[in-house]
């Protein structure tokens, strides 16, 4: 997550203070003034594209690909009067309303 949030910020605030400079929006030849902070901009995207890669392959894609499947309550220790129903909830949670401590 972190290293995601400083690429974003190293993509995006460079772009901010270029146009606090003055470079317009979508211009495909920029002049040679704000070249410094477009290479840090384009770092800045390319950090922030790997980690989205590397959140793909080691976060979504073993969450997808499956493992061990959740019991009826995962929530050991939860004491609160929500975490008592078993997951997926019935169709009338209480049969009878619960006492409340």
């Amino acid at each position: 997550f972190w290293l995601m949030f400083i690429g974003m910020n190293v993509t995006f605030f460079p772009m901010h203070f270029l146009g606090l400079a003055g470079m317009p929006r979508r211009y495909a030849d920029y002049p040679t003034q704000f070249t410094d902070f477009n290479a840090i901009a384009s770092i800045g995207a390319l950090g922030f594209g790997l980690m989205q890669v590397y959140f793909f392959f080691f976060v979504v894609l073993p969450s997808y690909r499956g493992g061990q499947a959740a019991g009826d309550k995962p929530w050991d220790g939860a004491e609160g009067l929500e975490w008592t129903v078993p997951s997926p909830a019935p169709f009338h949670t209480f049969e009878e309303p619960p006492v409340v401590k």
